[in-house]
């Protein structure tokens, strides 16, 4: 459920990224729609980071620990 929640959430960042170059080409810095998808990014980049560091204080998801 973890990876399912994670692989969304960077799908979610990728579109946004890819939104944010789309208005930047087609308006070409005349309208804030840019700025709000790289907004709605690092926001969703924020929430995934904090959400994957509650998981794994919760045990929900565990990291290996393998040494080289």
């Amino acid at each position: 459920m973890s990876k399912l929640f994670i692989a969304l959430a960077f799908l979610g960042i990728i579109g946004s990224l890819g939104s944010a170059l789309f208005y930047l080409m087609r308006d070409k810095g005349q309208s804030n729609k840019t700025v709000k998808a790289l907004a709605i990014r690092v926001g969703l980049s924020i929430f995934l980071f904090i959400s994957i560091l509650v998981a794994h204080q919760l045990g929900w998801i565990e990291t290996s620990s393998h040494r080289f």
